[in-house]
């Protein structure tokens, strides 16, 4: 809840189909404890209503995430659901991220948790952290290269620079283009189309893919703990975050 009381995440059902719509336009919807918590409150009524049978992660505003909130101090984990109450989450029912405006560090690993990508033509996808000294700590470093062509997922990594809509439907990322405005009611027809199969075949199915998917995530996470070990307390760290918070370009020294 916000100070005034207003949730920051707005649930509503569509038939079968459960809609998580984050609402903290305001800050871009970066991701903090009270913001991580509903979104917890959110996926777990998914998880756990036998009467819904898919979902969708839609967002408020023209900024789908901009992921971590800076000033949050890294408090935004939650038991069941890990960083954001989503990047850790297993689930049994589809979740289709609907992207409707940039989604960028964090945020894009937020739509890398889900299942399935409606994307408007206002969406960009990017890793933006090397540009503030820093990594993607939330799955984007194993996550980008198995959802994206590898060299795709280097040049996200690498430049910081985000990539279109329409590029990542190219790359086969996007499975739907919606024009822009549209991608939360586009995401919820896909959902429905899914709804009209076999619940308990449909749950099956993705069980294994996801597990298939998700076989080297262990061993993603160490690599990924590795390379925050590599930045912890480098001088460049320090820098990216200052000159963020400054609105100024950072100064590297390479230490």
């Amino acid at each position: 809840m916000t100070d005034a009381g207003t949730p920051l995440v707005e649930v509503s059902r569509e038939g079968r189909v459960l809609v998580v719509e984050m609402r903290r336009s305001a800050k871009r919807n970066a991701v903090d404890r009270a913001l991580a918590d509903e979104l917890d409150a959110a996926l777990t009524q998914l998880d756990e209503d036998d009467d819904l049978w898919a979902g969708v992660l839609a967002a408020d505003g023209p900024v789908f995430s901009a992921g971590s909130d800076l000033g949050a101090g890294g408090d935004y984990y939650t038991e069941r659901g890990g960083e954001y109450g989503i990047i850790r989450r297993p689930r049994t029912k589809p979740l289709i991220a609907a992207v409707d405006g940039p989604a960028l560090g964090g945020g894009f690993e937020i739509v890398l948790a889900c299942d399935l990508v409606v994307a408007s033509d206002a969406a960009v996808f990017g890793l933006p952290e090397v540009a503030r000294g820093l990594v993607p700590t939330c799955a984007g470093l194993f996550r980008a290269p198995r959802s994206l062509p590898l060299n795709l997922a280097r040049e996200l990594v690498l430049t910081g620079d985000p990539i279109s809509a329409s590029r990542a439907y190219a790359a086969g990322f996007v499975n739907v283009l919606a024009p822009v405005g549209e991608a939360k009611s586009a995401a919820v027809r896909l959902a429905k189309r899914i709804c009209t199969n076999a619940p308990v075949a449909v749950r099956a199915s993705l069980a294994v893919v996801n597990e298939m998917a998700s076989a080297d995530d262990a061993a993603g996470w160490e690599i990924t703990g590795t390379a925050m070990r590599a930045i912890a307390g480098s001088a460049d760290a320090a820098e990216g975050v200052r000159a963020f918070f400054e609105k100024r370009s950072p100064e590297w020294t390479g230490r």
